[in-house]
């Protein structure tokens, strides 16, 4: 499981939406909110758009893994979602803010957490303007709530910086995939594929 956080336009869906084409079996959990969806953004691809009651509602039936409150909008990841794609034998990555991502960690405590930030606070700004999908009372506060958060990214597992966009999919790519070498992951694939059956004795200094 891979939880992708960072400030509003640092260009984290860009990057989960380049890594599901390069790394195979890799899916995308998607969140619901109660904001309204931008222009290049369809329900139930980008977010499950959900009105305010039917979002407070599925709180109340404990639906959500994790949910918090960011701005004036409401996110949050549910459980059957997220669930059900782990079921299928994928791995998953998600897109969630910092309070989701604590919840993310504590529930499942081997999941891999990525913090994505821009070059310089210059260079968020200029993306926000140019996203030109908020006022710029709205792209003030994106940048506020970046500056008081940002220092959450020390108990993030990795950090990327976003400056060039290739360069930034292939970091992100390089955990994925170192992840998936290490040797707890690949021990039932080595006991599959080549017939050995592991155990104590297989192990250095074990009796």
């Amino acid at each position: 499981m891979y939880v992708l956080s960072g400030p509003s336009g640092t260009g984290k869906s860009v990057i989960i939406r380049e890594l599901r084409k390069k790394v195979a079996g890799l899916d995308y959990c998607v969140s619901h909110t109660t904001r309204k969806p931008r222009n290049n953004e369809t329900n139930g691809a980008d977010y499950h758009f959900v009105d305010m009651e039917t979002f407070k509602a599925m709180i109340q039936r404990g639906d959500f893994i994790e949910w918090a409150q960011v701005y004036d909008d409401y996110y949050g990841t549910s459980v059957s979602e997220l669930e059900g794609k782990i079921e299928q034998g994928h791995d998953v990555i998600m897109d969630i803010d910092v309070q989701g991502a604590r919840n993310i960690r504590k529930r499942y405590r081997q999941s891999t957490l990525i913090y994505v930030l821009p070059p310089s606070m210059e260079t968020l700004e200029k993306r926000l303007k140019e996203r030109a999908t908020d006022p710029q009372e709205v792209i003030k506060r994106r940048i506020e709530k970046a500056l008081s958060e940002i220092g959450n990214c020390r108990w993030y597992d990795y950090i990327v910086f976003n400056e060039d966009l290739d360069a930034a999919v292939e970091e992100a790519k390089s955990i994925i995939v170192s992840k998936r070498c290490r040797t707890p992951s690949r021990l039932s694939m080595v006991e599959k594929r080549l017939g050995v059956k592991l155990t104590r004795n297989n192990f250095p200094g074990s009796k």
